[in-house]
């Protein structure tokens, strides 16, 4: 097993989790999990102004490690429950993070892989990449992975994927709106930094707000949802960080973040 099993590094206002089991295929080990949380948590107090989740080795991450849940069939329903909790917390990790998160899919992402990519807030994959939901194909169930899908995909497009368990290029996955951006592999990280640099521009509070807005006002009868935004629209009014962009763009000049 790879010595530090989540590889973290800062470049410019991007940091990066590099998942470090290459020799596994970057496959989720409950320590991996584990490790890549703590990482996640401690991002919070990162200068960072994104994080960017990729994989050491030619694969992004190949899903469950298959060793560990063959393992887990002679253990307790509770001790399994344990296992399923901790990956469902990773992802919400993930999509409730106050920086915005990228997936930088450098290789296949499969099966809880693909979910770590569409949990987070944006997917960069290279153009040789692949994406799958093949637990159906070992007789699993993405039951987990689902319930993100259905926050991102059209029921029928879901349908297909995780029914059928197939792979699918970046090129289709963009098509489907799991990809935001398609890059030749050598380009991958340039990208990344390329969003960095764009988000260093904005308020840090506004952007963190914004996400939580996306996971509040999803399922919402509309009503509901418009009495929510207007509360929100109200405070965000009286932030430091507002006030001083609206000088700025009176001053011509660049904002200086107060969060």
């Amino acid at each position: 097993m790879s010595e530090s099993l989540v590889v973290v590094r800062d470049e410019g206002p991007v940091r990066w989790l590099t998942l470090n089991r290459p020799e596994k295929r970057n496959a989720l080990c409950a320590e991996l999990v584990i490790k890549l949380k703590r990482a996640l948590r401690e991002a919070r107090e990162a200068p960072a102004r994104c994080l960017a989740i990729t994989g050491a080795g030619p694969v992004f991450c190949a899903g469950a490690d298959l060793k560990e849940m063959q393992a887990l069939r002679y253990t307790t329903h509770e001790e399994n429950l344990a296992d399923s909790h901790r990956l469902a917390e990773l992802l919400k990790i993930i999509a409730e993070h106050p920086l915005p998160v990228v997936a930088a899919v450098n290789g296949p992402a499969i099966a809880g892989g693909a979910g770590i990519a569409i949990a987070s807030d944006l997917t960069i994959a290279a153009d040789d990449a692949t994406m799958g939901f093949t637990e159906v194909r070992i007789g699993f169930v993405p039951a987990i992975i689902l319930n993100f899908l259905l926050r991102s995909v059209g029921e029928k497009a879901i349908r297909d994927l995780c029914l059928t368990g197939r792979r699918i290029s970046m090129e289709e996955a963009q098509r489907l709106g799991l990809v935001y951006r398609i890059v030749p592999h050598a380009q991958l990280a340039d990208a990344v930094a390329e969003l960095g640099a764009k988000l260093k521009q904005v308020s840090p509070a506004a952007v963190a707000a914004t996400k939580q807005l996306f996971l509040k006002l999803r399922h919402l009868p509309l009503d509901k949802a418009l009495l929510l935004a207007a509360e929100e629209n109200a405070s965000a009014r009286r932030t430091e960080d507002c006030q001083e962009g609206i000088a700025a763009f009176f001053e011509k000049r660049k904002p200086k973040w107060c969060s």
